[in-house]
């Protein structure tokens, strides 16, 4: 009989995160996370960058191949456009806080030396890490949080989020149950990610869609 291949263990990001943590102490905390698998293979946790007084916070997927390098998020090609698209509507990068809903970069490499290809996280990830975008977004409290692409959709909203029927919509952000504190009335914005524009045969039809809804999030807060 073929050997049973045994489920990855995915105790959960919880376990690691300091009670009473700031920023800074979360991303120091999260350096050590063992809430899922994808630790064993990526450079380093990236965790969340900006602004602690942001009023907008961009979530994406994950870290890709530069982004898990560097340590930083969205500092590759997708990072460059987006900052492209938030110039145009008005947003500043500086202004902004930017993470992923999941933190450390999930790939496949058919053997060392060789090319590392993004695989998108699944939902046993995305639950894993949940507790780290939580804990980021209950301290910075922002006006607008902007889901780039679906992985961040469903981090954000639950697994029906469809960011083909949603994007562009000013959606409420839903509080979790058990939620400590008076919360500001946040909207979540979705767009496509930035690397799905790069991606894409028309390139210029979907980079117009992209600053459109991006758009939408920039009417709150102005």
């Amino acid at each position: 009989m073929p050997a049973v291949k045994q489920r990855p263990e995915r105790p959960g990001a919880q376990h690691w995160i300091p009670p009473g943590a700031d920023l800074d102490q979360l991303r120091e905390a999260a350096r050590a996370c063992r809430g899922c698998e994808l630790y064993e293979n990526a450079t380093q946790t990236v965790f969340g960058a900006g602004s602690p007084t942001a009023r907008v916070v961009l979530v994406g997927e994950q870290p890709g191949d530069q982004e898990d390098r560097q340590g930083l998020p969205f500092v590759g090609p997708a990072g460059r456009l987006l900052d492209r698209a938030l110039a145009e509507v008005g947003i500043e990068r500086a202004d902004a806080y930017v993470t992923n809903a999941v933190k450390h970069f999930r790939f496949a490499q058919s053997g060392p030396g060789k090319r590392r290809l993004h695989q998108t996280p699944d939902m046993g990830h995305i639950t894993a890490c949940k507790p780290w975008l939580q804990a980021e977004l209950a301290i910075l409290d922002p006006e607008v949080i902007i889901a780039l692409g679906a992985t961040a959709g469903r981090a954000l909203l639950g697994p029906s989020f469809r960011v083909t029927k949603q994007r562009g919509m000013l959606i409420p952000w839903p509080t979790d149950a058990g939620e400590e504190g008076t919360r500001r009335s946040a909207f979540v914005v979705a767009t496509v990610h930035p690397s799905a524009v790069l991606r894409a045969d028309d390139r210029e039809s979907a980079y117009a869609g992209l600053v459109a809804d991006l758009r939408v999030a920039a009417e709150v807060l102005h």
